[in-house]
């Protein structure tokens, strides 16, 4: 058992990028998801609302970011200046961030064909997650709420074979979004694992992924008109547990210490969680 790929998404609902190798912080994965698009007001603003943001192309650059779109003139993004700053919420969180310059917002919002402001999670902000799940005192950027989402190739490819069982195709792991994929034939075995490791690093799976219309998009173009694995994990993937309600795909994860993971590197269970996690049995007719 070992790790596949890992990913970050510097631009929240943005392309993300693949890494060979990663650092790992309490934060998770440096650079994931440390900026963000808000409406005027501060709201985030995901591809849930503004699917052309799968379209976004971002690189980092300088201590900031190149924002590249098919047909746009790129937008070179220079470090945001900390003392312009406003308060955004993402789910029920208020941060307090650094707003990109006018400029950049400028050709954003016409990119985007209405008015967007890019907002930064810079050495000023702060963002707990939710300690009832992960601890207390564990950072957070702007991600849904906890550091890390892990994912396996064998429950993607579980998730695959019921698609295909009924003829709706099939997804890539892009449309789950991960940071780290864990290569292992068994389907599910993550609903077992309390704590993985890698790299002498201790991860622990706190809460697993609740999944949304995102997962319907494709992760290149925005477009829904694509394959759905929705369908497929309302048969297989229904939480029974209410705190968790819907269909789960992949497990949000807390690293416990620092240092560095790479594709190829050994995964070893430290300790399991042998009640899983309760699922509906899918009715048989």
């Amino acid at each position: 058992m070992r790790v596949s790929d890992l990913f970050i998404y510097p631009l929240k609902s943005a392309r993300g990028i693949a890494l060979p190798a990663a650092d790992i912080d309490a934060f998770g994965l440096p650079g994931d998801r440390r900026a963000m698009i808000t409406d005027a007001q501060g709201h985030f603003i995901t591809q849930r609302e503004l699917p052309d943001l799968a379209r976004i192309d971002v690189r980092p650059e300088s201590g900031a970011f190149r924002l590249r779109m098919q047909g746009k003139t790129d937008i070179s993004v220079p470090p945001p200046q900390p003392e312009s700053r406003m308060d955004v919420t993402v789910w029920k969180s208020t941060v307090s961030a650094a707003v990109a310059d006018p400029e950049s917002n400028r050709q954003l919002s016409e990119w985007l064909g209405r008015e967007v402001q890019l907002v930064f999670f810079d050495g000023h902000a702060r963002r707990m997650a939710n300690a009832e799940w992960a601890g207390e005192g564990t950072p957070v950027s702007f991600t849904d709420g906890y550091q890390i989402l892990v994912t396996t190739t064998g429950s993607l490819k579980a998730l695959n074979a019921d698609l295909a069982a009924h003829r709706e195709g099939s997804v890539g792991m892009d449309r789950f979004r991960p940071n780290i994929v864990i290569d292992i034939d068994e389907a599910w075995p993550e609903d077992r694992w309390a704590a993985i490791e890698i790299a002498g690093i201790r991860f622990d799976l706190v809460k697993p992924c609740s999944r949304c219309i995102m997962t319907t998009q494709d992760q290149l173009t925005g477009s829904r008109d694509v394959s759905n694995p929705m369908p497929a994990m309302g048969r297989i993937r229904m939480s029974a547990d209410r705190r968790v309600p819907g269909p789960l795909f992949g497990w949000n994860t807390t690293p416990r210490g620092s240092g560095r993971i790479s594709i190829g590197d050994e995964v070893t269970i430290i300790e399991a969680r042998p009640e899983g996690w309760a699922m509906k049995v899918r009715a048989r007719g």
